[in-house]
């Protein structure tokens, strides 16, 4: 049976990161892009490719995705874990501000999705996961342009599950906690920050943060056999 293919974006750090590391050890064949580099790419994921990307620009997504047919011959599943923060009250937000959030988190993960759903509906089969947040549940004070996104990253995920199922194709959306990334630390772990840290950490309701790895694990069985019939 050939390795499975997953294109895994935002693959630089954090959740993409866990995820590239999970499914390579796997066994799976990973291709991680970003917009910037991985410095330890080759070491962490050594049979691993790297195609630089900003998720935004579609013809750049479209030859990414040609260039993994070419090499690879398919895709199996795709992560979507590109994502930025932002956000504020809306009368504190500016256009820009908000068109950035929207552009990077939504339109960057329809554009990787649209690209990969192609190839997985040539194929017949297919598993899409979307990262998208607790946020996009329930909404959070101050997070606006970021909990919209995420919201309307977990409604595009069930369209696409009812698009796509008859096709063979699965989606469905991981929707974490504060997890301890990168993109974490620049929010909250300024020192200004460590009161909102602590009353945040312990509204979760095992008291603590979560971890890259645990989010990878997730994204691992839903993409996986065992989740055959999850979508």
């Amino acid at each position: 049976m050939p390795r499975k293919v997953v294109w895994i974006t935002g693959a630089a750090s954090g959740i993409g990161l866990a995820c590239a590391k999970r499914f390579s050890d796997d066994g799976a064949i990973v291709v991680g892009s970003d917009i910037k580099p991985c410095q330890n790419w080759e070491q962490w994921i050594p049979e691993g490719h790297w195609i630089s990307l900003n998720v935004c620009d579609e013809t750049a997504v479209f030859a990414a995705r040609d260039e993994i047919k070419q090499k690879l011959g398919r895709i199996d599943t795709v992560i979507t874990a590109a994502g930025i923060a932002g956000g504020g009250a809306v009368h504190h937000l500016s256009l820009d501000d908000w068109n950035r959030v929207i552009n990077v988190n939504l339109n960057g993960t329809m554009l990787v999705i649209k690209a990969a759903v192609e190839v997985m509906m040539e194929q017949k089969s297919g598993s899409i996961v979307t990262v998208a947040s607790v946020e996009g549940l329930e909404g959070s004070e101050g997070g606006s342009a970021y909990n919209a996104s995420k919201g309307a990253v977990v409604l595009l995920t069930k369209n696409l599950a009812m698009d796509f199922g008859r096709l063979g194709i699965r989606a469905n959306c991981i929707c974490p906690g504060f997890i301890e990334t990168p993109m974490f630390d620049e929010v909250l772990g300024l020192e200004a920050m460590q009161s909102v840290r602590a009353k945040i950490e312990q509204q979760h309701k095992l008291g603590r943060f979560g971890r890259p790895e645990e989010i990878a694990s997730a994204a691992a069985f839903l993409a996986g056999e065992d989740a055959s019939f999850i979508t």
